[in-house]
């Protein structure tokens, strides 16, 4: 019997080889999911970022740019129990070119929690939110009033006004902004 490897001219072959395909595709089912995982991230912070723009417009449209503070009455009522708190807030309300009118402790019977609230009567929802630009993390509350007066009510955790400049900043319209306000 001959050997066929020990013959001159007959190459012997090696064994053959057989891959594995499943560690190559686990490495690529493996880089699929990351790179879903990556574009997951990417449109949410994009929606995420689309809804903060619409908030901000919504509400920087809400608050109107145009008001006079002199053509509305506004009350300070201290809430809170530091004597004397109204009496300063309403000074600088008044420097700020807003009429005042009472300036007394809150006597509505409505707790007052937080930094305070901004009262007011049906229709001035726009006058209110000009006013709370001066009070922010103040929260709004419509009541049944009849006269275009707007409340100011100091509450416990009061630490100040905004200053003029955040307040002229928060009325600069959005739409010089990157990212502006569509048309509406």
């Amino acid at each position: 019997m001959t050997d066929l490897a020990s013959e001159p001219g007959v190459r012997r072959t090696a064994p053959r080889r057989t891959r594995r395909p499943i560690p190559g595709l686990v490495f690529l089912l493996l880089l699929a999911l990351a790179a879903l995982a990556v574009w997951f991230n990417v449109l949410s912070d994009e929606e995420r970022r689309d809804e903060e723009r619409a908030a901000a417009c919504s509400s920087a449209a809400a608050v109107p740019t145009e008001v006079d503070p002199a053509t509305f009455t506004v009350n300070v009522l201290n809430a809170s129990d530091i004597a004397g708190e109204a009496g300063k807030v309403a000074e600088t309300l008044r420097s700020r070119g807003f009429t005042i009118g009472l300036t007394e402790n809150d006597r509505s019977g409505n707790e007052v929690t937080g930094v305070g609230e901004v009262r007011f009567g049906p229709g001035r929802d726009g006058l209110a939110r000009f006013v709370a630009l001066q009070m922010p993390g103040a929260g709004e509350r419509q009541d049944g009033r009849a006269e275009a007066t707007v409340d100011v009510v100091i509450g416990p955790e009061f630490a100040g006004l905004a200053t003029q400049d955040a307040v002229a900043a928060a009325l600069v319209p959005p739409t010089t902004a990157a990212g502006a306000c569509p048309a509406p």
